[in-house]
């Protein structure tokens, strides 16, 4: 039985998924088929200890002597993640950021497909935004009734924020990524994932900061 149905995954083991995923993929493009915990400790510069503690939250896949088998773990991990799904996403603020967002042909290869993107702007309303056209955001809550939306990708002043969650919220969108720049609560069965850009500056701000100071 996976320990994940048995065991509370703390939000830091969870954050620590995502970076196991992508060296494990490094690895396989480059032939890799097995590595060892401290091996893989060297190349992402975390304890073997804590890829091993993570790890066995999950279930038991290194075996003492061999490893792990990369792309069964890459497979495992993928499945915790939920990347063995695909989710429809739509973008509200079709700025730069949501442009940016929309265009990142990473999130595609990783089952994230866009399927609409909304903006109050007319001078860009009919442009296109990765391969979707840019609607009105006063048809948003038409096309949420007639098409299932998992995510939606928040990236609109944080004063309008407020006003268009509880529009998602009753149209069943279970998951929001929010870059307003503001914290949205919402019922219990729907996930939000508050991304403040500046916090991760001001965080590398700090570290230089430390590093001038020593």
């Amino acid at each position: 039985m996976n320990k994940i149905e048995n065991e509370k995954i703390s939000i830091a083991v969870i954050k620590r998924l995502p970076r196991y995923y992508r060296y494990l993929g490094d690895l396989l493009e480059h032939g890799i088929t097995r590595i060892s915990s401290n091996d893989l400790s060297r190349r992402m510069n975390v304890t073997a200890s804590q890829i091993r503690q993570d790890l066995n939250k999950f279930g038991c896949f290194g075996q003492r002597g061999y490893g792990y088998n990369v792309e069964m773990l890459y497979e495992e991990i993928k499945k915790i993640l939920g990347l063995d799904k695909e989710y429809s996403l739509i973008i509200i603020g079709a700025g730069n950021l949501g442009q940016a967002l929309a265009n990142y042909g990473n999130f595609k290869k990783r089952g994230f497909n866009f399927i609409g993107a909304f903006d109050n702007n007319p001078d860009i309303i009919g442009n296109m935004a990765g391969d979707v056209i840019i609607d009105d955001v006063a048809n948003l809550e038409n096309f949420l009734r007639n098409n299932k939306v998992d995510i939606a990708v928040l990236s609109i002043p944080k004063n309008n924020a407020p006003q268009i969650s509880p529009i998602l919220v009753e149209n069943g969108v279970k998951g929001i990524w929010n870059f307003s720049h503001i914290d949205l609560h919402t019922p219990d069965n729907v996930i939000v994932e508050n991304v403040h850009l500046t916090d991760s500056v001001m965080t590398l701000s700090y570290k230089l900061s430390e590093l001038e100071n020593q």
